[in-house]
């Protein structure tokens, strides 16, 4: 595997944090500037190998929530390896109270600084929260379980 330049490899993460917060449902195409063809995708609920696999799971989270979001906070890599925090705003549905759930992204990188493996870290307790009734479950396991 040939490791990119730091320069490039700091541009390429730079790029693919501006792509995540102006992604849209409409504009799912983009994800092709991304990802490489064979990349794996994995987070709390998933795990998918391919761009058509990965742009699958952006095109149900976007037809699951209402006007889903990342805001990212920070950017760092070393090599071609590569780390994002971000922010997740969404809604359960239109009308819905907006929710925020904060998370990070591992990226490794190919030598054209296009993703070759993707693994999302966030507390799946803290999008379960959200959802009616089985939210007031989890907020009093998670009170139960808090020391103090």
């Amino acid at each position: 595997m040939r490791i990119m330049e730091i320069d490039a490899a700091s541009s390429a993460l730079h790029r693919i944090a501006r792509v995540f917060e102006q992604l849209r449902a409409d504009q799912l195409d983009v994800l092709t500037q991304v990802y490489a063809p064979q990349a794996t995708f994995q987070d709390p609920f998933n795990r998918v190998q391919g761009l058509p696999a990965i742009t699958a799971q952006f095109a149900h989270m976007y037809a699951k929530l209402h006007a889903p979001r990342f805001v990212v906070t920070e950017v760092t890599g070393q090599g071609n390896v590569g780390w994002m925090t971000w922010d997740f705003h969404f809604a359960l549905r239109k009308g819905a109270s907006a929710q925020v759930v904060a998370g990070a992204t591992r990226f490794v990188l190919d030598a054209q600084g296009l993703v070759m493996d993707h693994r999302d870290y966030w507390d799946a307790c803290d999008f379960y929260a959200t959802v009616p009734v089985l939210g007031a479950v989890v907020r009093r396991l998670k009170r139960a379980a808090a020391a103090g």
